[in-house]
């Protein structure tokens, strides 16, 4: 339960605004940039929120809005709410008032675990009962930061390496990841491409196996027999299940592809005719991708055994 100071929303300007807890966000230059449209369009909806640290506020929400704010011409105040919080409850404060609004990012979530863990001194325990979550997320968000290689680590920041295949790179030794990172800029492998591998290489103990599988993954995936390579009919199943069974099977491939093109070729190649007319359909995408998920999920509850 946060601890309001006030009563309501007071305006500070912009230079009174501190930005130590920032170091827990990431910097979206494009979120800023419609931020800043937003607010000189509709001004400012909700208040940031702030704690004092050594008489000076600090921004616990509204990194963006601040940043929007210093964009826009005549916007020297923002309205704000004050919290009472220590140093462990501000960072559980950045975590709960942005996961609470869908925003917080896995990286974000692991630099507040790393921080809670290894500057404020809680073990993982404490830390799960303070975010209120699991003790297994609280250790692989803390993976991601400590068992990271440093390339690894700054593809992460950037953007470059989702979390996704983080998860699967933190599986290997640290000696090991730039060569996986390699293969996966070369061969634009998708995530489960890459899970794939990575099992390959931990069972592998010869260097010259593990030299093979490098130059030859999808070769090596499908002698293994790589899950994306699905029957077309599986005797266990109805023919409805079966028709299931492949329309996933081909979402699951296209869905893959994608994710690669999104993390690692990215825009670069597109030109700026192609952003309205595409705009449409990645927020068509989005969209859907979000309520197929919601309905998989409950689905999942459905078939799994009471």
């Amino acid at each position: 339960m946060l601890r309001w100071c006030d009563d309501g929303p007071e305006e500070l300007e912009l230079e009174q605004l501190g930005e130590r807890y920032g170091r827990y966000r990431l910097h979206v230059p494009d979120a800023e940039r419609a931020m800043a449209r937003s607010l000189e369009r509709y001004g400012q909806i909700s208040p940031a929120v702030v704690c004092r640290r050594d008489d000076r506020y600090e921004l616990i929400d509204g990194f963006k809005r601040l940043a929007g704010a210093r964009m826009v011409p005549g916007i020297r105040c923002l309205a704000v709410r004050l919290i009472e919080v220590d140093e462990r409850g501000a960072k559980a404060a950045i975590y709960g008032l942005n996961h609470a609004g869908g925003r917080t990012r896995e990286l974000e979530e692991a630099w507040i675990v790393h921080a809670l863990v290894r500057e404020d001194g809680l073990t993982q325990v404490e830390v799960a009962e303070l975010l209120g979550r699991h003790k297994s997320w609280v250790c692989r968000r803390l993976a991601l930061i400590e068992r990271l290689g440093p390339e690894a680590k700054d593809e992460l920041r950037v953007g470059l390496l989702c979390p996704t295949a983080a998860r699967q790179i933190v599986r290997l030794p640290e000696g090991n990841q730039p060569e996986v990172l390699e293969l996966v800029r070369r061969e634009g492998l998708s995530s489960a491409e890459l899970t794939g591998v990575v099992d390959l290489l931990l069972k592998c103990p010869g260097r010259s196996q593990q030299e093979y599988i490098l130059q030859h993954s999808r070769e090596c995936l499908e002698r293994a027999g790589n899950p994306e390579q699905m029957p077309s009919r599986d005797p266990r199943l109805s023919t409805t299940g079966n028709e299931v069974f492949n329309r996933v099977g081909i979402l699951i491939v296209m869905l893959g592809r994608m994710e690669v093109w999104l993390a690692h070729r990215g825009r670069a190649a597109l030109t700026p005719g192609d952003y309205p007319v595409l705009a449409g359909r990645f927020e068509r995408l989005e969209r859907d991708a979000s309520a197929v998920a919601a309905l998989s999920r409950d689905l999942i509850l459905e078939l799994q055994p009471s």
